[in-house]
């Protein structure tokens, strides 16, 4: 399988598992050194970023759901948006533009391949799910409660993959009943 076909196969499986509906965030973030086989931060690959970001596209455009890529610690994680996510959630755009050596190679792709694309340096937690590709750390940017994922797909390239949901908070006590469906 080629690394665009992991990443398709990657984002259908965790929208699948988390149980997202078009119009839901999903965070993702990757490291293209990690995903090569390298240590995270060492060998940004615009190319190989190219062929994730198709993967990823494709299977956000199907399922409707709104991609933030997180850009590296260089650029303090800040996430690559649309515009009409930053309006929607009352997110502050920041004033830089990823490179692959600063921001990252993936944020790079997001950012001249979105629509309407710009960075805000947070999310307030509000995506429904994310995906961490490489270790690049992405659990800030999930509602609470996080909740992991165990995937088939656990690799894209070399890169270790883990992922997680949102589930809804649970309130009340010993009378309370749950919906089962948001567990």
């Amino acid at each position: 399988m080629t690394v665009k076909e992991e990443a398709y196969a990657l984002v259908r499986e965790v929208a699948e598992q988390a149980k997202l509906k078009s119009g839901d965030l999903i965070a993702i973030g990757c490291s293209t050194s990690t995903v090569q086989g390298d240590r995270i931060g060492t060998n940004s690959s615009p190319e190989l970023a190219k062929e994730l970001w198709a993967g990823v596209e494709q299977a956000v455009n199907e399922l409707g759901l709104h991609p933030a890529v997180q850009c590296c610690e260089h650029l303090n994680r800040a996430l690559v948006v649309e515009r009409s996510v930053m309006e929607r959630y009352g997110l502050e755009q920041v004033n830089a533009i990823p490179q692959p050596k600063a921001g990252g190679s993936m944020a790079v792709m997001a950012y001249t391949n979105l629509k309407d694309a710009v960075l805000v340096e947070d999310i307030h937690a509000a995506a429904h799910a994310g995906i961490d590709i490489g270790g690049v750390l992405i659990g800030m940017h999930i509602r609470p409660v996080a909740v992991p994922l165990k995937l088939k797909q656990d690799h894209v390239g070399e890169a270790a993959v883990i992922a997680a949901r949102y589930r809804p908070r649970f309130v009340g006590g010993a009378r309370a009943v749950y919906n089962d469906d948001l567990l």
